[in-house]
């Protein structure tokens, strides 16, 4: 259970992280008070209602009408900043870090789980069997 929380946490950072740092626009066409297109990353398409205003001349058409048409750009900006450079810490920052670095590595050193002590050491010889002399048995 909680290598599964951990899992799902670790993902949910990652995700954050990622979108953070992802920059998108999102293009919005409208015909007077109506949307016509929506997209996202590219820009929306127009309605053609520009293609007839400017192929109609003043001799066609007795009255001007006016453009009703508007593009909305959303854009959201993501972050660029998160990688700290190493040009920008100090002198007295990195004699800091390094004996942390140092000392918290050191804190994770693997241990060898076969670890045997007495490996090396001959049992002591048997003379004469203690539980059957003494009729002890563990049941």
């Amino acid at each position: 259970m909680k290598k599964l929380l951990r899992q799902m946490i670790s993902i949910a950072m990652a995700l954050i992280v990622l979108l953070s740092t992802m920059s998108f626009t999102v293009g919005m066409h409208y015909c007077g008070e109506h949307l016509v297109d929506f997209s996202v990353f590219t820009p929306a398409e127009s309605c053609g209602m520009e293609a007839m205003m400017s192929t109609t001349t003043a001799d066609d058409c007795s009255v001007m009408k006016m453009d009703c048409c508007t593009d909305v750009e959303i854009v959201m900006e993501g972050q660029d900043d998160l990688k700290i450079s190493f040009d920008q810490i100090t002198f007295e920052q990195q004699t800091f870090i390094t004996p942390f670095e140092y000392s918290y590595i050191n804190l994770f050193e693997e241990v060898d789980e076969n670890n045997i002590p007495f490996k090396e050491y001959a049992p002591p010889p048997l003379i004469r069997d203690v539980q059957v002399l003494d009729q002890t048995f563990l049941i």
